[in-house]
């Protein structure tokens, strides 16, 4: 018997609840979506490979927007911890003398902007430049050392994103002391130009992903509203309500997504631990502590309501435009 026919009996009952304690009328309509939502379930079984196919379209759907959150939330962090090296060079006026260079380290370090200053004496630039420019010997005949003090600034916690050094770099280019301030964050302002890029995609390939699966979850029960039209057509002959006929289609909506939602749980996972493998492959190249941060509980449960809600969308926009086209004549 048919799956419409089934709960046509709950509907009897249903009928019936006029005549019952309203304490007994409030378990009855939990129990008969329970009994609707078991039924639906037993109907997908008896199609078990139209039914997984369906559904595991629908998680290969979410797989590759949830695999790019989890590759765009590594590559925040990993931006995050670059921006927090972001360090200011104060190359000082030549004319400033040792003891106004100490007292401005001083004033400069117990500002509540600044971690820690570091001084680099000019004498001590010149030995670094020697070593790493490849001039050598070259730099001794020189008359007098054409390099200025230098403080290298680190910025405190609070001040170390890109707007915010810059605008500390600001500040102290205006300092009496400081000839020029340099900041070297435009790689930094590039790298997150291309990060917001890739957020912007994910999220329209994300909607596009779930429009996708929307329309694929309709089909699916439109093409199942078809089969059953003539079993719709004697129910409404009977009495049946409209909203009585498309509860069922609406849980078969709800298991596609709850089962599909598992089905994109399992892909992306392995999908993450198949790439931590070459990150941790990469990472003992270069002596580096990174690990790929994979998805959290509450990230798997969003994935899941997400992959509920397009099943029930999708069954959602099938019933209400078809189920109500068919009438009997």
């Amino acid at each position: 018997m048919s799956l419409l026919f089934r709960n046509r009996s709950v509907e009897k009952g249903a009928s019936n609840r006029g005549r019952l304690p309203w304490w007994r009328r409030a378990i009855m309509v939990p129990v008969h979506h329970v009994q609707q939502a078991i039924a639906s379930l037993g109907e997908l079984w008896r199609n078990p490979f139209a039914s997984l196919m369906t559904m595991a379209v629908l998680g290969l759907s979410l797989t590759l927007p949830s695999s790019l959150y989890v590759l765009v939330k590594n590559t925040s962090s990993i931006t995050d911890s670059w921006q927090q090296a972001s360090e200011i060079t104060l190359f000082l006026k030549k004319e400033l003398k040792t003891s106004e260079i100490e007292t401005f380290k001083t004033q400069t370090s117990l500002s509540d902007k600044v971690e820690s200053v570091r001084w680099v004496p000019k004498d001590e630039g010149l030995e670094q430049f020697k070593e790493q420019s490849g001039f050598g010997e070259t730099l001794d005949y020189l008359s007098n050392n054409p390099l200025p003090d230098v403080l290298v600034v680190i910025p405190a916690e609070n001040y170390r994103a890109a707007q915010q050094a810059e605008a500390l770099l600001l500040e102290f280019q205006n300092k009496r002391e400081v000839e020029h301030a340099k900041l070297d964050i435009e790689w930094l302002n590039r790298l997150q130009a291309i990060l917001d890029l890739i957020e912007d995609t994910l999220g329209a390939l994300a909607l596009v992903l779930c429009l996708s699966v929307v329309l694929i979850v309709g089909n699916t029960i439109r093409l199942n509203i078809l089969s059953k039209r003539d079993e719709i057509v004697i129910m409404k002959l009977v009495g049946a309500t409209n909203a009585f006929i498309q509860r069922p289609f609406l849980y078969t909506g709800a298991w596609y997504g709850f089962i599909g939602g598992i089905f994109a749980w399992v892909v992306t996972l392995l999908l993450i631990w198949w790439i931590e493998s070459a990150v941790l492959t990469v990472t003992n190249l270069y002596d580096s502590q990174f690990q790929l941060d994979g998805l959290t509980f509450g990230e798997l449960i969003a994935i899941w309501v997400i992959a509920i809600g397009l099943g029930l969308a999708g069954s959602y926009l099938a019933v209400r435009r078809h189920i109500q086209s068919i009438e009997p004549e």
